[in-house]
């Protein structure tokens, strides 16, 4: 690559790093992620008086009724592959080291 390729692609990513970084500067100075534990927390006191309320009266009690779990999937197909390729690389390089080192250990005798 010439000299001139090398210097748009590092504009690019400067570029694209500047753009992320006032992205994520601008969300956090104007408080989502506050909001966001805000509404939480809002959430929880919700289901703590109601769990209080059901104990008052009387009423049989179940967690699972109180607690919500927001267990998202974030997968698609792009990400399982990514996933089984990572898995796999790992296994081969736990492998080629267990087998080095066998091989270092039998030298060493």
């Amino acid at each position: 690559m010439n000299r001139k390729t090398l210097n748009k692609l590092f504009r690019y990513v400067l570029m694209i790093c500047f753009v992320t970084f006032m992205a994520l500067y601008i969300s956090q100075s104007n408080g989502y992620m506050e909001y966001q534990n805000r509404k939480q927390v809002a959430l929880t006191e919700k289901q703590i008086k109601k769990f209080e309320e059901d104990v008052a009266s009387g009423k049989k009690i179940d967690i699972k009724k109180y607690i919500k779990t927001s267990d998202k999937n974030y997968q698609n197909g792009l990400s399982r592959i990514g996933l089984k390729i990572s898995r796999v690389a790992g296994s081969g390089v736990k492998n080629v080291v267990g087998k080095t080192f066998k091989f270092l250990s039998k030298l060493n005798e």
